[in-house]
């Protein structure tokens, strides 16, 4: 038996529906345990990727790991789950691990692919910078997925949805004030992302940044000092100290390409470079690299992509 957890506050991400398709592909029956605000409706869709049933418990707001872990752990002692999946997001990082501790079952924290045939579990260490294979030991184990190392597939029909509660208790935290990112797509879920950084000269030119991720339909993000100083939002920091992304495709302009940079970055699938230094260490670790000025290339390129989709309709 598997339980996946999701968290369904802003109803279905895409994380979640990998979430439950990788549960899928492991097998056995796939019970989804949520918290949220998501209706029944779009809750039942999930069977659609897999789940046999969803548990949903409208009490717990998520902001308390520990109150989540009382909720998971009683859940996965109900129907008896040998293997709790997550996606290795923030609620995957904060309940996984003491839910390991709870249940006395191994954890694997940033999986990549489904298990192998001998049962070991594919990950990302040294900041993506190799793989290793982490092969569990205990009769249960937990999973963190990260996101976009998956499609989400749809192999089944609709589910049932039941209500539950009085599994996770009272939480002993108290939430004074929340501020989430803007934007259509978070960074952790974007399959295309255009980011700049220092060699923009200023948030003035930012424009043309968000221009070109429009047209694509992309996430915008930046390099360290860019969110340092205060050019964009902390929130689209990408790198070793920011948020880790795994898109089909990024997009570098003006970034030379920090070690630390690259440690956020290099899982994605295809890596462009725009830089007028052609040394600059970024061109190493991209599939594609143009020498040239951002100001000149990203106007060019953002009108190539409107044409491109104006031939699609």
């Amino acid at each position: 038996m598997v339980l996946v957890y999701i968290n369904s506050t802003t109803g279905l991400s895409k994380a979640a529906l990998e979430t439950v398709t990788y549960g899928k592909k492991i097998g056995g029956d796939v019970t989804v345990v949520t918290n949220g605000s998501a209706s029944s409706e779009q809750l039942a869709q999930l069977g659609q990727y897999g789940a046999s049933k969803v548990l949903v418990d409208r009490s717990v707001d998520g902001e308390d790991p520990q109150q989540l872990t009382r909720l998971i752990a009683a859940v996965a002692d109900q129907i008896g789950a040998s293997s709790v999946i997550f996606s290795h997001d923030i609620y995957g990082k904060a309940v996984a691990p003491r839910l390991s501790v709870r249940m006395k079952a191994g954890l694997v924290a940033g999986a990549i692919a489904i298990p192998e045939s001998d049962g070991s579990i594919k990950v990302n260490v040294f900041s993506g910078k190799a793989v290793g294979f982490v092969k569990v030991a205990s009769d249960k184990q937990i999973i963190s997925l990260l996101p976009n190392s998956i499609q989400p597939e749809q192999s089944g029909n609709s589910c049932s949805v039941e209500e539950i509660s009085g599994h996770a208790g009272s939480s002993a935290i108290r939430v004074l004030e929340t501020k989430k990112p803007e934007g259509n797509i978070p960074l952790p879920e974007a399959e295309l992302v255009v980011s700049a950084g220092r060699g923009l000269k200023g948030p003035e030119n930012w424009g043309m940044i968000e221009d070109l991720a429009q047209a694509l339909g992309a996430a915008t993000a930046c390099s360290r000092p860019v969110a340092d100083i205060g050019w964009r939002p902390h929130h689209e920091h990408v790198g070793q100290t920011g948020v880790a992304i795994r898109p089909n495709l990024y997009i570098a302009a003006g970034i030379s390409g920090a070690i630390q940079h690259l440690a956020g970055v290099n899982g994605s699938k295809v890596i462009v470079v725009i830089n007028t230094d052609k040394e600059a260490p970024f061109f190493k670790a991209a599939d594609y690299g143009v020498i040239g000025d951002a100001f000149e290339v990203i106007p060019r390129l953002t009108e190539a992509v409107k044409r491109f989709k104006a031939t699609q309709h």
